[in-house]
């Protein structure tokens, strides 16, 4: 849901993949992120664990880092199986990485306020 639509304008118009890998990726996407939510949720919660009391920057900065390896391996799976080239699996990657610097930490506090909300019910 949260990367849906930044990465699909990335892949259409930075990538230059047709609409129909574009669809394709995103298909491909919706059911490895639901099979892959919860090993990057233990990932992701054992890494900010290392950095438990450490001030924002330390956390935003495991944030990012549990980000980048996890998911861009996964994304790049995807990408192949949606039949990308070699170029357009590098170039996506590399946006995709530009962006998942700058959007690691808001997606972790989505996540975050995600699990607040489930927690209640």
């Amino acid at each position: 849901m949260f990367f849906t639509l930044v990465a699909g304008a990335t892949e259409l118009l930075i990538v230059g993949m047709t609409p129909g890998q574009v669809l394709a990726t995103r298909a491909v996407t919706i059911p490895v992120m639901v099979l892959t939510g919860r090993p990057y949720g233990r990932w992701r919660d054992a890494v900010l664990t290392r950095v438990a009391g450490s001030g924002p920057v330390a956390r935003t900065l495991a944030d990012v880092g549990a980000f980048l390896t996890f998911q861009v391996p996964v994304y790049g799976a995807i990408l192949m199986l949606a039949d990308a080239t070699t170029g357009q699996v590098a170039a996506a990657l590399t946006s995709a990485t530009f962006f998942m610097v700058i959007l690691a930490r808001p997606f972790g506090l989505f996540l975050d306020a995600a699990r607040r909300i489930a927690a209640r019910y």
